[in-house]
């Protein structure tokens, strides 16, 4: 977070901001990001092996690093959504939102104005019950922000009518489900990079912001002159493994350097 601005309000305001989703069940991924300045990171349990409890934990080092908290539920079943926002998620990502039907529903299942949240204060969200109804109810539907996933093709169909819906707050372009859909093998091809452009020109006239996951300086660039204003640009993985990759290139080759002038030592 930013001064006393929820994650929901700078997306909302098409602050540049930059994440990371996270896949591994434990916490200090999400410390390292959050002293890196990282302004919010995806924990991510439609793919990773993350439950309930694991949520927990992460978004407790979120709160104490500052960072913006989100979980990517499994799906859009209400129970799923209630979860993570108890545990106090910043906002949820909700996979395969492909119909207006469906956004309503992801909408009610994370509001409790005009929606259908089950309702506990005595959740960290709730500080624990140290608000009344009245402020819990307040706090909680002015900050939680819910982005609908638009990956697949026959979402296209109903953009305008997705984005239409109130309460949510912006979507998710998921490239790689469309490109798998679209029986594509990258995000550059055609029918994806078309698909990219419609849901970001739709979005631009009902006026949502738009995150995607990016894949270096060159689709970033690309993705914001588009009008896309949230960057999610690895994984906890991801990071792990290119770190790994290039410690371990570079420490190979400063061995076969060092036994090379050895051997040349020798002649």
């Amino acid at each position: 977070m930013t001064g006393d601005k929820t994650f929901r309000q700078r997306f909302r305001q098409g602050e540049l901001l930059v994440g990371s989703f996270l896949k591994i069940a434990h916490t200090m991924p999400a410390e390292i990001l959050g002293t890196l300045g990282f302004d919010f990171v995806v924990i991510d349990e439609e793919h990773a092996p993350i439950h309930r409890e694991s949520t927990d934990r992460i978004l407790l080092a979120c709160r104490a690093h500052g960072l913006s908290g989100l979980v990517r539920v499994p799906s859009a079943d209400p129970a799923s959504i209630l979860s993570v926002i108890d545990c106090g998620a910043s906002g949820v990502l909700v996979p395969h939102v492909d119909s207006a039907g469906k956004a309503r529903a992801v909408v009610a299942a994370a509001r409790y104005r005009g929606g259908a949240r089950g309702y506990s204060s005595t959740t960290r969200a709730g500080d624990f019950g140290a608000r009344t109804i009245a402020q819990h109810t307040s706090q909680q539907d002015d900050s939680i922000a819910v982005i609908a996933m638009i990956e697949d093709p026959h979402a296209l169909d109903c953009l305008e009518e997705i984005m239409a819906v109130e309460g949510l707050d912006g979507v998710f372009i998921g490239r790689g489900d469309l490109t798998v859909a679209f029986g594509e093998t990258s995000s550059g091809s055609a029918p994806v990079r078309a698909a990219t452009q419609a849901i970001v020109e739709a979005a631009r006239a009902a006026q949502k912001p738009v995150c995607v996951m990016v894949s270096g300086p060159g689709d970033t660039s690309e993705l914001a002159s588009m009008g896309a204003s949230a960057f999610i640009v690895s994984t906890d993985q991801g990071f792990l493994r290119k770190a790994a990759m290039a410690s371990l290139a570079e420490t190979r080759q400063t061995l076969a350097d060092a036994t090379a002038t050895a051997e040349k030592s020798h002649v």
